[in-house]
């Protein structure tokens, strides 16, 4: 089979198309024949390295523990491993795995939900670790209640649009900030207030919110903390990788103590998260915005334009 790998630390040109042995399914894992797969920034700064933790999450410090590049996957199961019984061969799944950028993919059944029939390929695999993402930092971090308002700073992304979805699913209030060529895509998904950034500055125009979703931060946690209410949260997603590091470092030195909590959220794969995916999806809470679709032998020019941060919403792989 053929599969995208990268044999190192680095950029999209170390990405290769390779031919490799098709791989067999462990004890509770299944193979899936990968219909399509979607970019994250997570697959980027793994590839890269950088900030540093993200080694530790790659399994080395020198190279990459897999060689297998991509998580997010949607397809058809094709084999079971042993102890596996709440999937069938041919059953049409949607999740998260390791080399997900292939022709086939083994994925645990704990990282997989049934596809919802009337949603493709494509829509499925755009939504497990962006909008497990959204899900978490607004309703675990954010402890996000109906009525509430929330700023989704980044509205047009891949865990902002599907952050300023769910928190409408879940009865908020929502401003999505977002450049000009966004603003009507947040106006349709349901914003109830669009902040054009580059005409004006949330921070500076006296509105607090409940909550704020820093879904592509690139201001300072400071800026953020001056936007929020007395007893506001705010929950760094993504961004540059300053804040990050300022997120995980700073934010709970910041929150000590504080009415004002500081939090960063990064995506924990949970079934029973997937599973509420799953049914917002079937419901038609969220649909998934994708920009562009790319070829498997495509995935370098993906992530290149991924890395950019002005994707909007999902970039998605097809692989035929």
């Amino acid at each position: 089979m053929k599969a995208i790998h990268c044999s190192g630390y680095g950029g999209p040109d170390l990405l290769r198309l390779v031919d490799i042995a098709m791989p067999v399914p462990g004890e509770g894992e299944v193979l899936i024949r990968v219909r399509a797969a979607s970019v994250n920034a997570l697959d980027w700064r793994l590839m890269r390295g950088k900030p540093v933790i993200a080694r530790f999450m790659a399994g080395g410090l020198r190279k990459p523990k897999y060689a297998g590049v991509g998580r997010d996957v949607a397809g058809e199961v094709t084999a079971i491993g042993a102890g596996v019984t709440q999937f069938a061969v041919g059953d049409a799944v949607f999740g998260a795995c390791i080399g997900a950028f292939a022709e086939y993919a083994c994925a645990r059944v704990d990282r997989l939900v049934p596809k919802p029939p009337q949603i493709s390929f494509e829509h499925a695999a755009a939504v497990p670790i962006a909008a497990t993402t959204a899900l978490q930092g607004l309703r675990d971090c954010g402890r996000l209640q109906a009525g509430q308002t929330v700023l989704i700073d980044g509205a047009s992304g891949g865990v902002g649009t599907f952050a300023l979805q769910i928190a409408k699913a879940l009865g908020a209030r929502v401003t999505a900030v977002c450049s000009s060529a966004n603003v009507d895509a947040a106006r349709a998904m349901g914003a109830d207030r669009v902040i054009d950034y580059t005409r004006e500055d949330f921070v500076g125009d006296g509105v607090r919110y409940d909550l704020i979703l820093g879904a592509n931060a690139h201001r300072s946690l400071f800026d953020y903390r001056r936007a929020l209410n007395e007893h506001g949260i705010y929950v760094m997603a993504g961004g540059g990788g300053a804040q990050i590091l300022q997120g995980l470092l700073l934010a709970p030195l910041l929150s000590l103590g504080a009415r004002r909590k500081l939090r960063f959220v990064g995506a924990k794969l949970d079934v029973a998260d997937l599973h509420t995916l799953q049914q917002m999806l079937a419901a038609g809470q969220i649909t998934p915005a994708i920009e562009r679709r790319y070829a498997l032998r495509e995935a370098a020019d993906a992530i290149r334009h991924v890395e950019t941060g002005h994707a909007r919403g999902k970039i998605v792989i097809v692989v035929d």
